[in-house]
C-alpha cells in the first residue's frame, strides 16, 4: 500500500519544506542506477540520493574517495530517466567542490545539465560556504550534510559517531544554521547523537534528514543495498534490513545453474 501523497505529482523543494511544515516525515534512498530507480520511484519514494556511496557499492572501493564526477554524472542520468515522482538529489563528489567555489560552479552546472538531476549535495559546514552560495547564485538547489561526513574520513580517520563533544556539536548547530542562512533547502545529518540532531532539526526552519540521526528528524535516508540486504558485510547500528535480497539472489541464480546442468532450461514452451 502507498504511503506517499498521492496528489504529488513531482517531489520539490517546495513540497519537502511543506512536509516539514506539517509533520510528514521525508523517505529518501539511494540510487545509481535505471532500473533500481525506477522501482523505488514507482513505490512512492520522495527522494532518490544518487549517492558518491556508488564508489563503495557499485565500484568495490574503499571510501567514497576515488568516484569522479563523469561517474556520478553517469549514474544520476540512469536514475532520472527513471523517475516520475521522486525528487533527484547529486552528491558532488570529493575534489569537484572544496576549496574553489568557480570549479563547484562548474560541477554543479555539469551535474544539473548532463543529468537532469533536480538538486546538489555538499558535505561540510563553514569550510564549503562559498561554494555552497556560488551554485545557489546559478539556481540550483543545495542539500547540505553534517556530522560524519565520508569524504572527510582520512581526516576523521573513523567512521564512529561525530559530534558527542559540545565543541563539535557546537560548531555542528552553528554550520546548520549557516548553511540555512545561505540558502540550502535541507540538511543530511549522519551519524551523530539523537539528542544533537532533535535540537538541530528544532533550530533551523529547513528539513533535517537523518542517517543515524535518531527518529527527531524530519525523514531518514539509507543506502539502498544496505536496506535491502544486497551488501552484508556493512551492517551499522542504524540499518534496519528490510529484506535478505542476498539471499533472494543466490537462490534464484542457484535455481538457474541446477535447471541449466539438469538440460530443464530453456523447456519447450521457452523455445522458438
Amino acid at each position: 500500500m502507498s504511503v506517499h501523497q498521492s496528489n504529488i505529482k513531482r517531489v520539490t523543494t517546495h513540497q519537502l519544506q511543506e512536509m516539514k511544515n506539517r509533520g510528514e516525515k521525508i523517505s529518501m534512498l539511494t540510487a545509481y542506477d535505471f532500473s533500481m530507480a525506477r522501482i523505488l520511484d514507482q513505490a512512492g519514494i520522495d527522494v532518490l540520493l544518487v549517492g558518491d556511496s556508488a564508489s563503495n557499492v557499485m565500484a568495490g572501493n574503499e571510501t567514497t574517495l576515488p568516484i569522479t564526477l563523469d561517474q556520478m554524472i553517469y549514474h544520476a542520468q540512469g536514475v532520472v530517466r527513471a523517475i516520475n515522482r521522486a525528487f533527484v538529489v547529486v552528491d558532488l563528489p570529493f575534489g569537484s567542490y572544496q576549496g574553489n567555489s568557480t570549479q563547484a560552479l562548474k560541477s554543479a552546472i555539469r551535474i544539473m545539465k548532463e543529468s537532469g538531476a533536480h538538486s546538489v549535495k555538499l558535505e561540510g559546514g563553514a569550510e564549503i560556504q562559498e561554494s555552497v552560495a556560488r551554485i545557489l547564485s546559478a539556481g540550483v538547489p543545495v542539500m547540505g550534510h553534517l556530522g560524519l561526513t565520508p569524504q572527510s574520513i582520512y581526516k576523521f580517520g573513523t567512521y564512529t559517531v561525530r559530534a558527542k563533544e559540545e565543541a563539535e556539536a557546537e560548531k555542528l548547530i552553528s554550520d546548520a544554521k549557516l548553511l540555512e542562512e545561505t540558502g540550502c533547502y535541507a540538511i543530511v545529518l549522519e551519524k551523530i547523537p539523537s539528542k544533537l540532531a532533535k535540537r538541530v532539526a528544532e533550530t533551523v526552519n529547513i528539513p533535517i534528514i537523518g542517517i543515524g540521526a535518531g527518529p527527531h528528524v524530519d525523514g531518514q535516508v539509507l543506502v539502498t543495498h544496505d536496506m535491502l540486504g544486497i551488501t552484508q558485510e556493512f551492517q551499522p547500528r542504524f540499518l534496519r534490513q528490510y529484506t535478505d535480497m542476498s539471499q533472494v539472489m543466490t537462490d534464484a541464480v542457484q535455481g538457474y545453474i541446477k535447471d541449466v546442468k539438469a538440460k530443464d532450461f530453456p523447456s519447450e514452451k521457452e523455445s522458438y
